[in-house]
């Protein structure tokens, strides 16, 4: 693999990684209703490449924020 090609990779694959990981932080930040619910929405948030697009299509708006004190 050359320079290049290795820049060229992790330059397509650090915007998913970091999508990823706000889908998964922004799940832990919600109440979606039951434990369930939610543990369906974190392990789908972690997949990797679709699973951040998902969460955003169809779970963003279905949680609300919890309040902090």
């Amino acid at each position: 693999m050359t320079l290049k090609s290795a820049a060229i990779f992790v330059g397509l694959c650090v915007p998913f990684f970091l999508a990823t990981i706000w889908a998964i932080v922004d799940v832990a930040q919600k109440d979606f209703g039951t434990l369930g619910k939610k543990a369906l929405w974190w392990i789908i948030a972690s997949v990797p490449f679709i699973g951040f697009i998902i969460y955003l299509i169809f779970g963003f708006r279905k949680g609300k924020k919890l309040e902090t004190i």
